[in-house]
């Protein structure tokens, strides 16, 4: 093994694990500021767009669809697709960020400079993923201040709506670190966003009430953790949901957990990250 990596601390006989080496108080502290400037520094990529995005669809959707259906009783339908779409963009944008990043570095050769610190997987995961909160919540809110322009604001509970705003960031920006570990190029990436991150939050109730879909498709939807996370968001707006906020908050989670600790054992073992 070359002097550098005695240098560095690495153990012989190849590349090391990402906890092997004791990481200082700060550093994940300067890998979540990285992080957060890379898409701050591009906001009207990264932020603006998908707020654009976001008023179109409600723009759309609310001018055919505005008295026409009613979901809840005394509920317009735009201001029932405003939850949604804020939380459409919130888990969409997480995703991205984490995902992006990690497969950027890897293609542009720069990853290598971040494993050469004494960076823990915790670090490496708290920054990523703490990242990605934050991008979707800027981008969530964003879309949800535009929205006041045609709905009036409505919070039967401030609690849950943070609750599922923060924990939905956060399993998406997991999810994405996730992809972007397995992921060797952008074009894998669109893979894993789209035939499985956008499928399941368009079938999740952006747009409409599971209960007007027939009963198999009822079923369906309640496999989908995406479905719980927005709904739990929405009734935080309304103080009515199609299930218990209680059982969405724990689907999702239970859902936060388990690929948590999935992503936490393959940064640990370096997956796909030193090849």
């Amino acid at each position: 093994m070359s002097e550098l990596t005695r240098a560095v601390g690495l153990p012989l006989g190849g590349a090391a694990h990402l906890q092997a080496m004791p990481a200082p108080n700060d550093g994940w502290k300067m890998l979540l500021k990285k992080e957060v400037l890379r898409f701050w520094r591009v906001a009207f990529q990264t932020i603006a767009a998908p707020v654009l995005t976001a008023v179109l669809y409600l723009m759309i959707f609310g001018h055919v669809l505005q008295g026409r259906v009613e979901v809840y009783p005394g509920v317009g339908y735009v201001a029932f697709l405003v939850p949604g779409l804020v939380m459409m963009s919130v888990l969409q944008n997480a995703f991205a960020n984490s995902a992006s990043s990690l497969v950027q570095s890897k293609i542009m050769g720069n990853l290598v400079f971040t494993l050469l610190t004494p960076l823990s997987a915790w670090h490496w995961f708290i920054a990523y993923v703490g990242a990605a909160i934050a991008r979707g919540l800027v981008v969530g809110l964003g879309v949800y201040v535009i929205t006041l322009l045609y709905a009036p604001p409505r919070a039967a509970s401030l609690g849950w709506i943070l609750a599922f705003a923060v924990m939905g960031a956060a399993l998406m920006g997991v999810l994405g670190l996730l992809a972007g570990l397995w992921a060797d190029k952008f074009d894998q990436m669109a893979v894993f966003q789209n035939f499985i991150v956008m499928p399941m939050t368009f079938l999740a109730g952006v747009f409409y009430s599971i209960h007007s879909l027939p009963a198999v498709w009822q079923k369906l939807s309640h496999l989908n953790p995406f479905f719980y996370m927005i709904d739990g968001f929405r009734y935080g707006f309304f103080g009515v949901s199609d299930v218990s906020p209680w059982l969405s908050l724990g689907v999702a989670g239970g859902a936060l957990l388990a690929v948590s600790m999935l992503t936490l054992h393959l940064l640990k073992t370096g997956y796909k990250l030193r090849s």
